[in-house]
């Protein structure tokens, strides 16, 4: 039985969250504490949530009405109620703020936002990809890596095409660029699925190497010292070290789990080696960039990420004029395999669009019905409970919404820096919780479902305790770093 209730383990997440979301705020609304149900249709997230409504001619000659004739279109806030009067007569009466987006607006821009600039990085990377088949350059990275690689993934043959994709993706993550490490994983999951026996299934392979990608070792959080320095952080950066040594500490609890479960033996040369290098490269980027100052670092940062995949792409576009005969001989040229590869990841895209549509919607209910909120506050009043400081606790939102919406969390942590600070311990926690962790029901959807597969195995359970020694270690560098 424990091998179909975790080929079930999505399928039942994803369904429960949409009924128990529709039918906790239908009874809220029979039993009148829910207004309205139009939010979770057609709302957008940030509008206030309006909680009554009543026609004026009920105020009339009243001094309240005069109240708010007179505050015009900013309102009269009386304690948490924001009262505005309508073209149409009607007195409004709002409380706070929507969550996310309603379900259309999810729909729309999930398509909009997302896909479609995911179709965009997917065609183009993957017409690179498609140079490095061609010009046979992914043989050559995939003996070189078999070494370390094999021991990793000792279901794939040593010369396997999947090698080279995932160094790519890995090396994407590492220097923060999201965007170009998506088509990397995908293309690294398709490779894999080519010796899938069991198409619907997913491989110990596969579950290996999503579960280090979604575990996500980061050397450069440049989005995140983006916003800090939004938020008139003083040194925007100085989140850099905690977030290189919180990600580090996922990715190894990833890779041992798997590898206990998998029954793999690491405790061998060239993944020690491997490890110890990767350790002492981030061991002295750490050094010398912390050596920087606040603007110095944030440009030195920038530069070393985008400079590092710019090299990435002349490097694959110049060995491939170098080696143009190979394109000659199977009837091509460079730029036609390029546009040939384009093509590959444009149906790519199109294969993953439902995933990741079914996912957010379920998501976008989940949290506009209130139930989501419900949930994180017995989770925080859980965590006082046992003693957990209360500024650990106003960052827990970022950590709770981290797994299901990168969106969703971003928010928190925007706010949770507006309302406490950047520099002080929720401020900073919150943007390591963001920086460290990856959207992991997003990322189970998004590269399973890209090779249809759909017994994720133990998958999803590893991801969800990668994230939590995410958490765990988060709180106790910040407490030591600052």
């Amino acid at each position: 039985m424990l091998p179909f209730f975790a080929h079930m383990a999505l399928s039942r997440f994803w369904t429960f969250m949409l009924i128990l979301s529709i039918g906790y705020v239908l009874v809220m609304l029979g039993t009148g504490r829910q207004y309205s149900l139009g939010m979770l249709v057609n709302g957008k997230q940030g509008e206030a949530l309006v909680v009554a409504e009543r026609d004026s001619a009920a105020y009339k000659g009243s001094v309240f009405l005069s109240d708010l004739r007179a505050s015009g279109e900013s309102g009269l806030q009386r304690g948490d109620t924001l009262y505005t009067l309508t073209n149409t007569g009607v007195v409004r009466a709002t409380v706070g703020k929507q969550p996310a987006d309603g379900l259309f607006a999810t729909c729309r821009n999930t398509i909009t936002d997302l896909w479609l600039p995911l179709i965009g990085y997917l065609t183009f990377f993957c017409g690179l990809l498609n140079l490095l088949i061609d010009s046979r350059a992914m043989e050559k990275v995939a003996r070189v890596l078999s070494p370390v690689f094999h021991r990793v993934f000792p279901e794939l043959r040593k010369d396997h095409p999947a090698y080279g994709f995932m160094t790519l993706n890995f090396a994407a993550n590492f220097l923060g660029l999201d965007s170009a490490a998506t088509p990397f994983g995908l293309k690294a999951m398709e490779s894999m699925q080519e010796d899938n026996p069991q198409k619907d299934r997913a491989t110990n392979s596969q579950i290996m190497f999503l579960c280090l990608h979604a575990a996500g070792l980061t050397l450069l959080p440049t989005s995140i010292i983006g916003y800090r320095a939004a938020q008139g952080a003083a040194n925007p950066a100085d989140i850099m070290i905690p977030t290189i040594i919180t990600s580090f500490a996922g990715t190894l609890a990833a890779l041992f789990m798997v590898a206990g479960k998998q029954r793999i033996n690491l405790f061998n040369w060239p993944v020690m080696l491997t490890v110890l290098g990767i350790s002492g490269v981030i061991g002295g980027l750490m050094a010398y960039i912390g050596g920087l100052a606040g603007v110095a670092k944030f440009h030195f940062t920038d530069n070393l990420s985008n400079g590092m995949l710019l090299t990435i792409i002349g490097l694959i576009v110049g060995y491939a004029f170098l080696v143009e005969k190979y394109f000659t001989a199977k009837g091509t040229n460079l730029f036609d395999s390029f546009v040939h590869g384009a093509k590959d990841g444009f149906t790519t895209g199109l294969r993953v669009l439902p995933y990741m549509l079914a996912m957010l919607a379920a998501l976008s209910i989940f949290r506009n019905s209130g139930l989501m909120g419900i949930v994180m506050d017995g989770l925080s009043w859980a965590m006082a409970q046992v003693g957990v400081s209360k500024e650990v606790i106003d960052a827990v939102p970022v950590a709770l919404m981290r797994p299901f919406s990168a969106g969703g969390s971003r928010g928190f942590m925007l706010d949770a820096m507006k309302t406490y600070g950047p520099d002080s311990l929720t401020g900073q926690l919150s943007c390591l919780f963001q920086g460290a962790a990856e959207t992991t029901f997003y990322v189970v959807a998004l590269y399973f479902g890209s090779v249809n597969v759909k017994d994720s195995r133990y998958t999803l359970g590893i991801m969800l305790l990668a994230d939590l020694v995410c958490v765990i270690t988060a709180v106790f560098v910040v407490r030591l770093y600052f």
